[in-house]
């Protein structure tokens, strides 16, 4: 990146709604800090290597909400809304982090989120990314418009990934992506169910710093960028102008388990009435989100809408969240109000940027690391101790059903 190109770009930030989050960890004028992956204390040192190295349309797509980015602030705000309870006097010399889901367990409840276009970070994209959670035995679920075929990631992995599906408003299309999937040994299928459309400012004046074309990368110009990406490659794309409908309704869900064995989790959920629906339409899990407040301008951060969701699904299925977490006592409090794993996005693609495989290896020692140390300040040993008695809301006993009660043993 030119200094030219970067001046325009810190001038676009200190005008940006994202100025002013307080997930920003340098200012305008000063610029990001020099970061090495040893230096790095947590993952926001990360972004800071992230955008240092990136050209700013790259970083301004990792940095984008939509509309005024209210949703995108209130990801990281809403986690001040919980206070923790922590108890003391209790043999915490060995903390187990690991978690079950779907019959296959991994080392701790922290997941990588489907996100497009790795290369665009880093030569090696979603291989690098596989890699690190193989080595770390960590679930990974890839993005419809990777930058690398399913095929080749489960192999750098050494087992299936989860496969995030944008089904596009061709339902041929859609089940030639779930053949495709399931034939490379995909498990578990994720379909998310919020991608209606958007107003990424963000991104789009990011872009205008920016002297390269990227539309092929993020779709900075027109809607039909997937033709691109590999897994739509031999499939006739004559009719699929979105990569998801607008006139889908539940009767897709069923659409969708007529026509694969895999397990079906839906991912975009915020509300109980729709995770009560999910659960009598068969879905085998749900992932509460706001797509990291790209989609939706709510005003609602995710760990906020967790709780209704893990009530209206009442322990019959999984709940997994993402959206905004950062810290390893945000996961901690994720796990308090009923989530089994935590999926995070652009922490580990800022480590990737920064520093390939080793910086998404990074992210998780970081998060981890943090994971463990609350667990041990509140005296918790496995993630099965940790409940809704661990957590107040702005100070007072927090209203719902699962209060008090202990985690669940989920499928």
């Amino acid at each position: 990146m030119t200094q030219t190109a970067r001046r325009q770009f810190l001038r676009f930030l200190a005008a940006s709604p994202l100025a002013l989050a307080p997930t920003w960890p340098f200012t305008s004028q000063s610029g990001p800090p020099k970061v090495s992956l040893e230096g790095a204390l947590d993952v926001f040192d990360l972004e800071a290597a992230a955008q240092a190295a990136l050209p700013p349309s790259h970083f301004g797509y990792l940095a984008t909400g939509t509309d005024d980015e209210q949703t995108l602030r209130a990801n990281r705000e809403a986690f001040g809304r919980y206070q923790l309870r922590v108890r003391r006097l209790v043999d915490v010399s060995a903390v187990d982090v690991s978690t079950t889901l779907f019959g296959e367990t991994f080392d701790s409840p922290l997941a990588l989120a489907p996100i497009g276009s790795l290369r665009a970070f880093h030569p090696d994209g979603e291989l690098a990314a596989a890699r690190a959670a193989q080595a770390r035995r960590q679930l990974q679920i890839y993005s419809t418009v990777a930058s690398v075929p399913v095929e080749q990631v489960n192999e750098a992995r050494g087992s299936a990934v989860w496969y995030q599906l944008y089904p596009t408003d061709d339902w041929n299309v859609g089940k030639a992506l779930v053949t495709r999937a399931q034939q490379a040994g995909c498990r578990v299928v994720v379909l998310t169910v919020d991608a209606m459309g958007n107003n990424r400012l963000t991104q789009e004046r990011a872009a205008r710093a920016d002297s390269r074309p990227c539309q092929a990368c993020h779709m900075v110009q027109g809607p039909r960028y997937f033709v691109t990406r590999p897994m739509f490659a031999g499939l006739d794309l004559a009719r699929a102008t979105r990569l998801a409908p607008l006139d889908w309704t539940w009767d897709y869900v069923k659409r969708l388990r007529d026509h694969t064995s895999m397990k079906i989790v839906l991912k975009g959920l915020v509300t109980r009435e729709d995770a009560e629906l999910a659960v009598t339409h068969g879905v085998d899990g749900v992932i509460v989100s706001n797509h990291g407040g790209r989609s939706e301008e709510s005003g609602r951060g995710a760990i906020e809408s967790l709780p209704e969701v893990v009530d209206g699904v009442a322990r019959r299925v999984p709940v997994l969240v993402d959206s905004g977490f950062r810290r390893g006592t945000d996961v901690f409090k994720a796990l308090a109000l009923g989530a089994t794993a935590v999926c995070i996005g652009r922490p580990y693609v800022w480590g990737l940027a920064g520093f390939g495989e080793a910086g998404v290896t990074k992210t998780f020692d970081l998060l981890e690391r943090e994971l463990q140390l609350i667990m041990r300040q509140a005296g918790t040993r496995r993630l099965a101790d940790i409940n809704a008695s661990f957590v107040l809301d702005r100070g007072g006993w927090r209203a719902g059903t699962i209060q008090n009660t202990p985690r669940p043993s989920l499928p």
